[in-house]
């Protein structure tokens, strides 16, 4: 009698159980079914007040293609001026400077330059063979002349410290030696003539720093 009833009990239990499992069965489903409206993101578009209104915008690839071609298709094209290896500026009319530049083998090269430019960048303009290895920076003594007039060497100004100790190490020191690089034109250098020594060397401040 009492295992009957412990049976019935047992049965009992397990019909309560599987009837709990199928009811969470169905209501997860029916969950899991659920769809929900996800409303769509709008473009953002900044109004004009706002203070990202300023942004540019991407051009797109076949817009910006189509804006360098002309209306029958053809390309089009830009060039820029040459640069030649020295900065010179043209001068202006009436202030005028005339230099003058004996090469290695003796012929004269005469230029109408403008107040500062010097005497370096004046001859690499003009395709003069002048090196000037370190760019002009006075650290080296490849812009090496020779001002041929004791006169127009005293209107100059006095070579710096740093430029004498540049002139030690050129071939063929004189007493009227100056860098190119600093050597500026003037008024009172109006006529100047200079001579490019027959060899340069090619040293540097940088070749004796303590390694």
């Amino acid at each position: 009698m009492a295992a009957s009833r412990t049976a019935a009990n047992f049965l009992e239990a397990g019909a309560r159980s599987s009837t709990r499992r199928c009811r969470y069965e169905s209501t997860h489903q029916q969950r899991c079914l659920q769809t929900r409206t996800i409303p769509q993101r709008q473009a953002f578009s900044p109004s004009p007040s706002s203070p990202t209104s300023n942004v540019s915008r991407r051009i797109p690839a076949q817009q910006s293609s189509s804006a360098l071609r002309t209306s029958d298709g053809r390309r089009t094209f830009s060039t820029t001026q040459i640069q030649r290896h020295g900065d010179i500026t043209p001068p202006k009319p009436g202030e005028e400077r005339r230099v003058t530049f004996i090469d290695k083998e003796g012929h004269e090269h005469t230029f109408e330059v403008a107040d500062g430019d010097n005497l370096l960048d004046i001859a690499q303009a003009n395709d003069l063979e002048m090196e000037g290895a370190c760019g002009g920076s006075c650290a080296c003594s490849t812009c090496h002349v020779i001002v041929t007039d004791d006169g127009m060497y005293d209107k100059m100004e006095e070579p710096s410290d740093d430029e004498n100790d540049m002139l030690d190490l050129a071939f063929g020191l004189t007493e009227t030696s100056r860098l190119g690089c600093q050597v500026e034109m003037s008024k009172e250098l109006d006529g100047l003539v200079v001579k490019l020594p027959s060899m340069t060397r090619n040293l540097q401040a940088s070749d004796f720093a303590d390694k």
